[in-house]
């Protein structure tokens, strides 16, 4: 599974003209990140965004701006820790996932009923210069340490897909690329098509899915 996650700022050209790409390209959900927009401006780009991924029939989910999703009825939200901590007495009527930074956190946020959590950064990327990657050993810790999907982010190229498969991840996320490429429709197919195959060859018992 693959998760796109947006930064409008690394975008070059039409910012939803993009996410259309992205959605046609068919990504398991897109996170709408946008974290430096108050609620009013996040939650009118929402709008948009949701429009498009309604027309291609790819979930969005809503970061952190639990506002947001009320207002537009968006029943997946993702949180940071702390955010999740705060909420928590508010979402049982969402869909809600997390950033994890540590095997305490994992166990911490799935044991809030997260049912999915981010696990990163795994490789270092130009989105956090100067932080120390935490690597594949803290993935495959985290992983292990979960009941739930793990999804890894954290400059994870083509390259890299099949090493964070087999440390336990269930899908990646992609951002940088995804707001960068030439064809983000075609990158997004791409990687998908890595993840699904090497999920599928990692799997002992193909036949029991």
């Amino acid at each position: 599974m693959l998760i796109c996650v947006t930064n409008r700022k690394l975008c070059r050209d039409n910012f939803l003209q993009r996410i259309s790409r992205i959605a046609k390209g068919k990504p398991h959900a897109i996170i709408l990140r946008e974290k430096d927009l108050g609620t009013a401006k996040y939650t009118e780009l929402a709008v948009k965004v949701k429009e498009i991924c309604d027309a291609s029939g790819v979930p969005l989910i809503i970061n952190q701006n639990i506002a947001a999703a009320a207002t537009l009825k968006i029943t997946g939200v993702h949180l940071s820790m702390a955010d999740l901590l705060t909420y928590r007495c508010a979402l049982e009527n969402y869909q809600c996932g997390a950033s994890v930074h540590s095997v305490r956190e994992a166990k911490e946020a799935e044991a809030l009923g997260v049912s999915y959590m981010i696990a990163g950064h795994i490789f270092p990327t130009g989105s956090k210069k100067g932080i120390p990657p935490r690597g594949l050993s803290f993935l495959k810790e985290v992983s292990a340490a979960a009941a739930v999907p793990v999804f890894a982010i954290g400059g994870i190229t083509r390259d890299k897909v099949k090493d964070v498969l087999r440390a336990g991840a269930a899908g990646i996320c992609v951002m940088s690329e995804a707001m960068t490429s030439a064809d983000p429709e075609a990158f997004i197919r791409e990687m998908s098509r890595i993840v699904n195959r090497g999920s599928e060859n990692d799997d002992p018992h193909p036949d029991n899915c």
